[in-house]
């Protein structure tokens, strides 16, 4: 059975692996390293070998260029901008005509007063345009129905049926404009509807001709309103399919792009993260203080013999080359104060190392910054012991080490 000694050792050097992992950088402790790699064991990166030039202690601190170069590396490509969505061309079928960019024609007024005479006179001149319509004479037909629209600007008959002859003339802008003033008076008016819609069919707008059509049909339906609508309204319909497709197209290449964003942005914060955390671990490995690089200048002349008669199957002879340094002239004059076993004269020869070692307390104090800040200033210069011991976190710590370093009484 192992002494338990040693074993107690073998437990306060673990914990000293696990507060710290670079230790198991140090070359001579490459036989442990390879040991538990061998296991399984997943060591992190400060516990793997390192060139010298990049640290002089166990941590391994890296340059900014390195640093730079790693976050260069880890920060996502650019990806390529996709391709514009070029639409193609919708196939339609149904003849159109150029549009009519005639001047406007001559439109009633509003504001004249309309009276019983007027009315009749208008419905006179109505009459010769149908006349002339059935004769084919369409010019002459726009000039009686403009002459009936003059006497009657508020009939939207008068302007509906003049539209309906415009559309024959093949003039559908001048048909649109009569249907909207037509429908300006009468909003309810089919046959402003009906030739709205068909002369927006003969300019090829083939969803705004179909909803004048059904809108046209629901009030006043008829034969040639149906006809019709059987050309516009598969247009139409190929026309919104169309633009169904391409808003999907480009609504699925926006969710694409805002994808890729998201993905660039979490990249970059978590290159960030990385860089940050490098950085602080890179810091804490340059703060003084910690077993091993320890005390300043550690304990003279290492641990003699290191830990007695070493670890079983590993580390004989104690820690590799002791605790670096030595503590110099150990602490000459002793420490002022007052403070219980302060030791002039510097600290005896005869002190046993592994009762610091084997006391759990002061290795968990010697990981505690505050702690081993306080310990090197008074390491430097006894005389500041004094401004420690009002320190509850400090001055026991100084205290139970004082009656280490003092031997049994």
């Amino acid at each position: 059975m192992m002494d338990a000694t040693k074993l107690e050792e073998l437990k306060q050097f673990i914990e000293q692996c696990k507060s710290n992992p670079s230790i198991l950088a140090d070359p001579s402790l490459s036989f442990f390293h390879d040991y538990l790699e061998s296991l399984g064991a997943k060591l992190p990166a400060c516990a793997h070998k390192h060139d010298d030039s990049k640290s002089k202690s166990y941590v391994v601190e890296e340059s900014d260029e390195e640093m730079e170069k790693e976050e260069s590396q880890g920060e996502p490509e650019v990806e390529e901008e996709e391709e514009e969505i070029i639409e193609s061309d919708v196939e339609l079928e149904g003849e159109t005509v150029e549009p009519d960019n005639d001047p406007p024609q001559k439109m009633g007024d509003p504001s004249v007063e309309v009276t019983e005479e007027s009315r009749d006179a208008s419905q006179e001149a109505k009459a010769k345009a149908m006349e002339a319509i059935s004769e084919g004479k369409l010019e002459e037909a726009i000039e009686h129905l403009t002459e009936a629209i003059s006497l009657n600007p508020t009939s939207a008959i008068m302007y509906a049926t003049r539209a309906t002859v415009y559309i024959k003339m093949k003039r559908p802008n001048a048909a649109i404009r009569d249907a909207n003033a037509a429908l300006e008076i009468n909003l309810d008016s089919a046959k402003g509807y009906k030739s709205r819609g068909m002369a927006r069919a003969m300019l090829g707008q083939w969803e705004d001709a179909a909803k004048d059509l059904h809108l046209a049909s629901k009030l006043d339906y008829d034969e040639e309103i149906s006809a019709v609508l059987k050309k516009v309204e598969p247009n139409a319909h190929r026309i919104e399919e169309h633009r169904r497709k391409y808003e999907r197209l480009h609504k699925e290449r926006e969710d694409r792009k805002a994808e890729r964003e998201r993905q660039r942005r979490r990249a970059k914060a978590q290159a960030e993260y990385e860089k940050a955390k490098k950085q602080e671990q890179s810091s804490s490995s340059r703060k003084p203080g910690g077993m091993p690089s320890g005390f300043p200048g550690g304990f003279p002349g290492g641990m003699p013999g290191g830990m007695p008669g070493g670890m079983p199957g590993g580390m004989p002879g104690g820690m590799p080359g002791g605790m670096p340094g030595g503590m110099p002239g150990g602490m000459p004059g002793g420490m002022p104060g007052g403070f219980p076993g302060a030791m002039p004269g510097g600290m005896p020869g005869n002190v046993d190392f592994s009762k610091i070692l084997n006391d759990p307390e002061l290795m968990a104090a010697f990981s505690d910054p505050e702690i081993m800040a306080a310990l090197q200033d008074v390491m430097k210069n006894p005389a500041n012991l004094a401004k420690h011991q009002g320190n509850p976190k400090v001055a026991p710590i100084i205290a139970k080490m004082m009656g280490k370093f003092a031997g049994p009484k």
